[in-house]
């Protein structure tokens, strides 16, 4: 089920012209966590050409800026696994 703000997080990373892009609202299994103001805890995975010949970090950093003000107060925690269409997924 899609909510509001993975809609808005698809939205945004559509800019990473993404060819496969899954979003998962993991905040449940986190309610009540320690640390945690609010936000909502997701796992994303997304493939992209934008990722071609670049690390995982660079990779990790253009998706938090696509989202960097989402954060932490509506995203508290994000899991990426981001790949380029030559890589296996």
């Amino acid at each position: 089920m899609q909510t509001p703000l993975t809609n808005i997080i698809k939205s945004r990373l559509a800019i990473l012209e993404p060819s496969l892009l899954e979003i998962e609202d993991d905040s449940a299994a986190h309610a009540g966590h320690k640390g945690n103001g609010g936000g909502g805890h997701f796992s994303v995975k997304i493939v992209s050409s934008h990722f071609l010949q670049k690390s995982q970090i660079i990779r990790h950093r253009l998706i938090y800026q696509t989202l960097a003000d989402l954060m932490p107060q509506q995203i508290h925690a994000l899991s990426i696994l981001a790949i380029a269409p030559n890589e296996p997924h």
